[in-house]
C-alpha cells in the first residue's frame, strides 16, 4: 500500500477552504484500494484556532509533536499578515524535512518569511503577487498560473487553485482515473492546469451593465467559432456598430475585438491542454479558420506556437 502523510498547518485567521479543499482530495484518493494519506492538522499550541469566516477548528496536535510528514501544507487567509515568529521559525527549521512542500494562496507569505522560496518561482493569490516580490526579491513571482511546481516545493494561487494543486498531486502519485473520480465526487474539473491564468477572459473584463452587452458576452464565449464582427454581435444587441462598440468598449473595459480575440485564444488554449484534437480542427473550433490564423495569433500572444504550446502544457494521458 502507498501510505502518504500529510501534515497541514492550522494557525489564527486561516482560510478554513485552504485546509479543507485539499484535505478532501486527499481523503478522497484515500478511498482506493492500495492508497492512503495519513491526515494530520496541526497548531504551535494545539489549541483550537478560528478561521477568518469565523469556524473554529480544532486541530489534532501541536507541531512539535507532529511526526515528518511526506507532505507539508502550508494555507492561506488572513492571518498569514500577522506572522508569528514562532511559527516562522518552526517552518525555517522543519520544512526542508518534507518530501513536498505546498502553500495555498497567500500561505506562500509564510514560507517566503522563513526563507524557503528564495530561487524559486512561485505563485501566490494574485491580490499579493505584487507585496512578494517586492518583500522577497530573491523569490521569482509569477502573478499568472493557478499553480507552480519547483521541484519538491509547489505554489498555488486562491482558494480552489489548492484543490487543482491536490488533484494534480494525485494524479502524479497514482493516475488520472483516481484523480478524476475525486474531482468528480467533488463536482470540480479535473484538471485545470497549472498555467492556466488565475482569471478567465470573463473574470478579466468587466461585465455589462445591460443586458444585452451582457448576453453579447456570453454569446461571444459560447460561440467562438461563429462570425463575430462588431456587426453581427450589434445586430444581436440591437444597437448600431458604431453605439455597440462605444458601449461595449465603456462598459466590458475593452473592446469587441479584443474581447473576442482572448475568448478565442483561451478556447484554443483549453483545447490544446485537454484534447487529442488535430490543430486543423482546433483552429476551426476556436474561431480561427486555419492553423496558420491560429498560429499568428498564440506567437503573437504567447510568444509561441500551438504545436510548441501543446507540447508544454497539455494535460497527460488525454
Amino acid at each position: 500500500m502507498k501510505q502518504r502523510s500529510v501534515l497541514v498547518v492550522l494557525f489564527e485567521g486561516v482560510q478554513s477552504l485552504d485546509v479543507s479543499g485539499p484535505m478532501e482530495v486527499f481523503a478522497g484518493a484515500s478511498h482506493f484500494p492500495g492508497i492512503s494519506y495519513e491526515l494530520r492538522t496541526a497548531s504551535l499550541d494545539g489549541a483550537p484556532v478560528r478561521c477568518s469566516s469565523g469556524l473554529t477548528l480544532v486541530p489534532d496536535g501541536t507541531l512539535a509533536d507532529a511526526p515528518a510528514p511526506d507532505v507539508l501544507l502550508v494555507p492561506g487567509g488572513s492571518g498569514t499578515r500577522f506572522q508569528d515568529p514562532e511559527l516562522i521559525d518552526w517552518l525555517r527549521a522543519h520544512a526542508p524535512g518534507a518530501r513536498q512542500l505546498v502553500s495555498v494562496c497567500t500561505g506562500a507569505l509564510l514560507l517566503a518569511a522563513a526563507g524557503l522560496l528564495d530561487g524559486h518561482r512561485v505563485t501566490t493569490h494574485w491580490s499579493v503577487c505584487e507585496t512578494l516580490a517586492r518583500d522577497y526579491p530573491a523569490v521569482e513571482v509569477d502573478p499568472d498560473p493557478i499553480f507552480v511546481r519547483d521541484g519538491r516545493l509547489a505554489t498555488s494561487a486562491g482558494v480552489t487553485a489548492g484543490i487543482d494543486l491536490a488533484l494534480a498531486l494525485v494524479e502524479e502519485e497514482h493516475g488520472r482515473e483516481v484523480a478524476l473520480t475525486i474531482a468528480r465526487h467533488l463536482v470540480v474539473f479535473l484538471r485545470r492546469p497549472g498555467n492556466q491564468a488565475q482569471f478567465s477572459v470573463q473574470l478579466t473584463a468587466q461585465t455589462a451593465v445591460r443586458e444585452p452587452l451582457r448576453e453579447v458576452q456570453h454569446w461571444v464565449t459560447e460561440h467562438p467559432d461563429a462570425d463575430l464582427s462588431v456587426e453581427t454581435l450589434a445586430a444581436r444587441a440591437s444597437l448600431s456598430p458604431r453605439h455597440f462598440a462605444r458601449a461595449f468598449q465603456a462598459e466590458t473595459g475593452t473592446t469587441p475585438g479584443k474581447y473576442v480575440e482572448r475568448v478565442r485564444l483561451e478556447q484554443a488554449r483549453r483545447l490544446l491542454e485537454d484534447t487529442a484534437d488535430g490543430v486543423t480542427g482546433i483552429a476551426r473550433a476556436s474561431g480561427y479558420g486555419t492553423p496558420e490564423a491560429m498560429r499568428r495569433a498564440f506567437v503573437k500572444a504567447l510568444g509561441t506556437a500551438p504545436a510548441e504550446y501543446r507540447r508544454r502544457f497539455r494535460a497527460q494521458s488525454v
